[in-house]
């Protein structure tokens, strides 16, 4: 196992955890419905790419560039993804209408991801 991805995996799960309740607790009522299931999509993604991140960390036994470009992709992926998420669904709680500019950032971190699910697949095949 690697230590790096397990500790980037632990911050992030643990991020998920504290914006999950977040928005359960501290948005709810605050944010329009739309709003609170854009930042429930985003917390989804994050926890869906800790799993990932924590089974990556299983082959990064393995030495090769697939394992090191899939963590980057993955962690970038919920940094742009979700992050962007987050972000957009509170603007108008911030009063923050620039953060439109934020939105062409997810689908970026949406294609991260699906790299990152890709060099997992061609590390797996490639692995003897």
């Amino acid at each position: 196992m690697n230590k790096q991805i397990i500790i980037t995996a632990s911050v992030f799960g643990m991020l998920a955890v504290i914006t999950g309740a977040f928005g359960a607790h501290g948005l709810k009522g605050r944010l329009s419905a739309a709003d609170l299931e854009v930042w429930h999509t985003a917390v989804q993604y994050n926890f869906y790419h800790v799993f990932a991140l924590l089974f990556l960390s299983t082959f990064a036994r393995f030495k090769n560039n697939q394992i090191a470009l899939a963590y980057y992709f993955f962690s970038f992926g919920i940094l742009f993804f979700s992050g962007s998420l987050y972000l957009l669904s509170c603007r108008s709680l911030l009063g923050w209408d620039w953060l439109m500019a934020l939105g062409p950032i997810t689908p970026l971190g949406g294609l991260l991801f699906i790299l990152g699910w890709l060099m997992l697949a061609i590390a797996a095949f490639r692995n003897k």
